[in-house]
């Protein structure tokens, strides 16, 4: 799986001609950090915690019942040490947010890869689950290893947490590197995730945790090949409701650029359109829908790269099959990578790596504009992964909408809590939208549904 692929000079050039192209509009946004001022006035630091070495930290989740004040931090390692597994934060209180339980793999020192990469929480049946996502390679154990799911149903009392499946993929080893996990409109809770390989794997989790883990694997995401030859794999995931059609659709970034498949019947996945041959993409990586469907918030991994901002309603009419024009973009520096965000419309709440914690507005989707920032990272630029060192610094994002509580989890310095001034929640029906965001109802399902 090319999870880190190197830009070449054309995708570099491209990526600057975007930035300043018209009809597109990029807002080149230098965070102007100094000590006395790390952050935009209208943001708070509630709470941090330091979850140890530098570039053992990657992606996070929120439970959205306030009721569960509880978030989940994958430990994965580019760096020094072998912290690879699970740490659950206790968020009570959001100003002394506190580890209160670690599961690691068994054997660290023997397994080769990542480890902890992406995380996800569901319900069911009235119990709550967590999906660890692992990523090990040959060299050691666990190489076909995709996920660990644990039930959490007894915290805060860490000793009630236990390892109840272990979810495999031995024809395509390597592990998942990223998941979602959506309730779809027939009832289903699934887990949809990348492998090393030409599709995406689905699973039904309530399959899994009832302990029928070897006939949970129930369909794939196909890919699809392109102008730049065999598609090879995805790299993020998303899946929403479409209130106009009445669809459950999958939103996926890979090889190409970005696909958009209707599942409402899971086991038949069918294609819908495309985002590709767009200037300066050539390996889509996170693709996230506004709550109507409309719009599409996508990103590119490597240095220089904006947030491209697409408008997909000629896709949508059925007049086109495949949209490549983006009509903005957004950055935080010129010469960074902003990188997973989350989509709370009309806000972009986004992890930016070395520049921490983004906020901007799509409320006139043409002309993006940033709302809030704080920098959870003030090291050298010069020290991270990936070309041009743009790989550390802020990495997960999440929101809780019942409180809209702005979560961050750092490569290098932890765990961040904060309020957005202004910002008390997010339900889209305030907004004038569907209340469609990447938060699941595991009682009732996707909007529309009940």
């Amino acid at each position: 799986m090319n999870i880190h692929r190197k830009p070449t000079m054309r995708l570099l050039a491209a990526a600057l001609v975007l930035a300043v192209a018209t009809p597109v509009r990029a807002q080149l946004y230098e965070t102007p950090w100094t000590p006395d001022r790390p952050g935009s006035d209208n943001i708070t630091v509630l709470g941090h915690v330091n979850l140890g070495a530098p570039l053992n930290t990657m992606d996070m989740d929120v439970e959205q019942e306030l009721g569960r004040p509880f978030a989940y931090v994958s430990r994965g390692t580019v760096g020094v040490g072998t912290e690879r597994g699970t740490d659950v934060i206790d968020i009570s209180d959001p100003a002394k947010p506190r580890v209160i339980y670690r599961w690691r793999i068994e054997d660290p020192d023997l397994h080769v890869g990542l480890g902890g990469m992406d995380i996800k929480h569901f319900k069911w049946k009235g119990r709550y689950y967590v999906v660890q996502s692992l990523q090990f390679f040959p060299g050691g154990p666990n190489a076909d290893l995709g996920a660990v799911v644990l039930d959490v149903t007894g915290l805060p009392d860490a000793s009630k947490v236990k390892e109840v499946a272990r979810i495999r993929a031995p024809q395509n080893p390597t592990g998942f590197h990223n998941i979602f996990i959506y309730r779809h409109s027939n009832g289903g809770v699934y887990l949809l995730t990348t492998v090393a390989g030409p599709k995406a794997n689905v699973y039904d989790l309530g399959r899994v945790v009832e302990g029928d883990v070897e006939n949970a694997l129930v369909s794939e995401v196909p890919g699809v090949d392109g102008a730049l030859g065999p598609f090879q794999s995805y790299h993020d995931l998303y899946a929403g409701w479409h209130p106009e059609t009445g669809q459950d659709r999958f939103y996926g970034g890979g090889t190409g650029g970005y696909f958009v498949y209707d599942i409402s019947d899971v086991t038949k996945p069918s294609l819908l359109f495309t985002l590709t041959g767009i200037s300066g993409v050539d390996y889509g990586h996170t693709f996230t829908p506004s709550p109507d469907g409309r719009y599409a918030v996508t990103e590119v991994e490597y240095k220089y790269a904006p947030l491209r901002i697409f408008d997909m309603k000629a896709a949508l009419d059925g007049t086109v099959k495949n949209v490549r024009s983006p009509i903005s973009a957004w950055t935080a520096a010129w010469d960074g990578l902003v990188h997973n965000h989350e989509v709370r419309w009309p806000y972009v709440f986004v992890s930016g790596y070395h520049d921490g914690l983004q906020v901007f507005s799509l409320e006139d989707p043409n002309e993006p504009r940033t709302v809030a920032w704080y920098d959870t990272f003030t090291g050298p630029r010069n020290v991270g992964f990936m070309e041009g060192a743009v790989a550390n610094g802020a990495f997960g994002v999440d929101i809780r909408n019942a409180d809209g509580l702005i979560l961050i989890s750092d490569m290098s310095t932890g765990f961040w809590t904060f309020r957005m001034k202004g910002f008390e929640g997010w339900n889209g029906a305030w907004y004038g939208v569907a209340n469609i965001s990447s938060v699941q109802d595991w009682d009732h399902g996707p909007t529309g549904t009940h």
